[in-house]
């Protein structure tokens, strides 16, 4: 299970899109592809007749038991026992997508350009380095805080 969590405060965000957008600087995401998603549903009626928008941001879960990385043919999709981190070894990636189909959350993506799989990995080298996880850093809401040990 991973030491790390990204957490979103609701009642900051304001669905702005940062910290998607910052995720594609970071990993170099070519378009149609996104490693994490801000989802929103809404106007939603309120009490007091205000508008009221309910968000859900989804990196990867960082699952106690993935079902992406059994599914790897290559050892490509990788476990990291130390911190429960998730991450793509890419070369060692055929872009057979046999990770992704088996990824109930949908978080493995094919990237078309290079043939294969790209995945948040909560950008395990900031995290190596002690910085936080981009979409973190470029939150402007302040809305998404991490945490580790």
């Amino acid at each position: 299970m991973s030491v790390y969590k990204i957490k979103l405060d609701k009642k900051r965000c304001i669905a702005c899109q940062a910290c998607e957008v910052h995720c594609k600087v970071k990993n170099s995401v070519p378009a149609g592809i996104q490693l994490n998603h801000i989802f929103v549903a809404g106007p939603l009626p309120s009490k007091d007749g205000r508008p009221v928008f309910n968000t859900k941001y989804q990196p990867c879960l960082m699952c106690k038991d993935p079902k992406c990385v059994p599914a790897c043919p290559t050892g490509a999709m990788t476990f990291r026992e130390s911190d429960g981190l998730i991450y793509v070894r890419t070369e060692l990636c055929d872009g057979c997508k046999a990770c992704a189909e088996a990824c109930p959350w949908h978080v493995p993506v094919y990237n078309e350009l290079t043939g294969k799989i790209m995945k948040c990995d909560y950008c395990m080298d900031r995290i190596e380095q002690g910085l936080d996880p981009a979409c973190v850093t470029g939150c402007t809401a302040k809305a998404l805080s991490f945490t580790r040990p």
